[in-house]
């Protein structure tokens, strides 16, 4: 098993509350770190563990062993006997862990039954840091990071992808809420597919569909709330030129927006003409991933002028702001520094990093030119 970098963070949760609920895409690991933990096991999905825990309930609630519950919205009576239970004795903290894909019903069931007694922490397919191996690592652009889509055994991808968006398309996200059939939602994460790294237009993809753009809009909250897309808002400044408030989308996962685009390879997928687009959003998934791994608080926005100033990502750590731009290149040049400090400026960003594929790496401080491998070492040092 590779270690997660979320592990201390989820321990030290677990430490600080009765509860933490792990969250994440399905098949992205949240079951395998669970186990290795430790505790007791159920799966909540399958009628006979609900039983087991039906029956054992008085004697687990009154244990010291870790409760590990997996899909625990699938038994929505298990959140009146958690708050009870935690109840009892809110000062003994590392109870339970609940684990689940973000979906209107699991949120729901968190929000009324156990509102200040759990944690969050949002697990990640792998991180780039996750892994050691030189082949793995080149591969996971292309692959994605879910542990069977390739990127620890090549042969998987691209089918294991479009099976695991049939099945969310079919099953999970019908039955998460979404009121679209299947054969819309695929062709909305096509559509989304295409618009990757661009201003979100309901209006655009609404009328391809044959939907108002309020529908369109309640679909991609779905599909966020899935962990399929991120949706990047748009950072406001005051300053006096007109802002782009439109925000960006991205695929979180490499692997499933490079499969819907039938990219086999590297090969094929440097000849896009959109790979830049792929590229900035793997990077700005790996450095957000990071963070959120590292349990830094951060918020990140994305940035552009009317007049096509633009950084791929802001960064608000609270006591600083940074602007990144990502950049597909092995041979940045001053220019392309020139013109990050140029918009960097326009939002008093105190650093700017530009993110490219260089082996060179200029460390001037407050302006840094590096690659992706040098920034994750970075990220995870103490903040300065």
């Amino acid at each position: 098993m590779l270690e997660r970098r979320i592990t201390p963070l989820l321990l030290a949760r677990l430490a600080a509350n009765p509860a933490v609920a792990l969250i994440g895409p399905r098949q992205c690991g949240k079951t395998t770190l669970a186990q290795a933990l430790g505790g007791r096991y159920f799966d909540l999905e399958q009628e006979p563990e609900r039983l087991r825990l039906d029956l054992e309930w008085d004697q687990l609630a009154a244990g010291k062993e870790l409760v590990v519950l997996d899909e625990a919205q699938s038994w929505p009576d298990v959140f009146g006997r958690l708050r009870g239970a935690i109840d009892k004795d809110r000062k003994r903290n590392g109870r339970f862990l609940l684990l689940g894909s973000v979906s209107p019903a699991l949120m729901t069931r968190v929000s009324e039954s156990l509102a200040g007694r759990l944690a969050l922490v949002e697990l990640t397919p792998f991180l780039w840091s996750e892994i050691a191996s030189p082949a793995a690592r080149a591969r996971l652009w292309l692959c994605g990071g879910y542990p069977d889509g390739g990127v620890l055994e090549r042969r998987s991808y691209p089918q294991w992808q479009r099976d695991y968006l049939t099945l969310l398309t079919q099953r999970d996200l019908p039955t998460w809420g979404l009121p679209a059939k299947p054969q819309t939602t695929h062709r909305l994460l096509r559509m989304l597919a295409a618009a990757h790294g661009q201003a979100w237009n309901a209006s655009q993809l609404g009328q391809s569909l044959g939907l108002d753009y309020k529908t369109v809009n309640s679909y991609l909250d779905y599909l966020v709330g899935a962990f399929l897309i991120r949706r990047l808002p748009p950072y406001q400044a005051n300053i006096r030129k007109r802002l782009v408030k439109a925000p960006k989308v991205y695929w979180r996962d490499a692997g499933l927006l490079h499969a819907l685009l039938n990219v086999s390879d590297e090969r094929t997928l440097l000849a896009q003409p959109w790979v830049g687009a792929s590229w900035e959003g793997f990077v700005i998934e790996q450095v957000l991933g990071v963070l959120a791994a590292l349990g830094r608080h951060h918020e990140a926005y994305c940035f552009r002028t009317s007049d096509q100033q633009e950084l791929d990502l802001v960064l608000d750590l609270g006591q600083e702001l940074w602007a990144v731009e990502v950049k597909l290149s092995a041979s940045p040049s001053a220019a392309d520094m020139d013109r990050l400090d140029k918009t960097a400026d326009l939002i008093g960003a105190s650093r700017r990093f530009l993110i490219s594929r260089t082996s060179k790496t200029l460390d001037g401080g407050k302006r840094i030119s590096c690659n992706l491998d040098w920034l994750v070492g970075y990220l995870e040092r103490p903040f300065r």
